[in-house]
């Protein structure tokens, strides 16, 4: 057996590997609310659904996903390997190299601007510009105690970019769905964090737990999903949003509301549930309700 074919059989373990570095399946956090703004804005232009930008928004959206995950895990991983949490992480393991981790990672990165270049030239030219967050936010927590609001900044592109990608026009309510999506997704991050404040002070990791304690991230949490129901409520009004999405917004409201009551300052033991099963519902839920509203209004198959 020559070195070559021996190596044929390895491929689809990096593939896999690298699947599992970059968590392909939590794209389901912030897909449905891209998928929200373009159908919104295919409902504004001639009221049918154009699957085929649907499908190029949906590619370009995992390809930055996967692109940031692949690049956050990369930066981080003498921190990873600190951490009994993350210790078992492909790029601590060896289940995957760097190397093989910068291919993936720049795969995703020309899939991304692919995709943007086929949707329209303002797509293409804003392209790098969502680059950069996602880049900068795994150093944020070596120079700021608010890494979250990077990582919000970084979420609130995907909106932004979804209605962009259908009207190739400037919109300021996506701007509102983008701010609403971003602040949630900074907020269940604060939550998420609390779990790592011990490693994260003694290994020197920057965040709001660490900083000022995990009462006031879970506060912080609170605030936030606070603030990101509004903006949801501040959208339907600007979109004329219809019954079907304000049940989607009540749906939102009750899900935030069970998540702060099974995450509290001194229990943490069900922070997997809030963060994994109760977000990936709330993108989920108001997807649906938004897509039965946009149907019952007119929108075309």
């Amino acid at each position: 057996m020559t070195s070559a074919s021996a190596a044929l059989p390895q491929q689809p373990g990096r593939t896999k590997a690298f699947l599992r570095l970059v968590m392909i399946e939590h794209s389901v956090f912030a897909l449905p609310f891209a998928y929200i703004a373009a159908l919104t804005a295919m409902y504004r232009w001639d009221e049918n659904i154009h699957w085929g930008r649907l499908l190029l928004v949906t590619v370009a959206m995992v390809g930055l996903r996967t692109f940031a995950m692949a690049v956050n895990r990369i930066i981080d991983r003498e921190i990873d390997a600190r951490n009994p949490r993350t210790a078992h992480r492909e790029l601590v393991t060896g289940a995957m190299s760097v190397k093989h981790a910068w291919t993936g990672a720049l795969v995703a990165l020309v899939v991304f601007l692919g995709a943007a270049a086929l949707l329209n030239p303002l797509c293409l030219a804003l392209a790098p510009v969502a680059v950069v967050p996602m880049v900068l936010y795994p150093y944020g927590k070596r120079f700021t105690n608010f890494p979250q609001a990077i990582l919000g900044l970084a979420q609130a592109m995907g909106p932004i970019g979804g209605w962009l990608a259908i009207s190739g026009e400037w919109s300021w309510e996506a701007v509102i769905l983008g701010l609403a999506v971003g602040i949630w997704i900074g907020g269940f991050d604060l939550i998420y964090a609390c779990q790592d404040v011990e490693t994260d002070r003694q290994v020197g990791v920057k965040s709001v737990p660490a900083r000022f304690g995990v009462p006031a991230a879970i506060w912080g949490a609170r605030a936030c999903h606070t603030v990101t129901t509004a903006l949801f409520a501040w959208y339907a009004v600007a979109t004329d949003a219809g019954v079907f999405f304000w049940l989607g917004l009540l749906i939102v409201a009750g899900a935030f509301g069970y998540e702060h009551t099974i995450v509290r300052p001194h229990d943490l033991t069900r922070l997997n549930r809030a963060f994994f099963s109760v977000n990936g519902f709330i993108g989920i839920a108001l997807f649906v309700c938004a897509l039965l509203d946009l149907l019952v209004r007119g929108l075309t198959v």
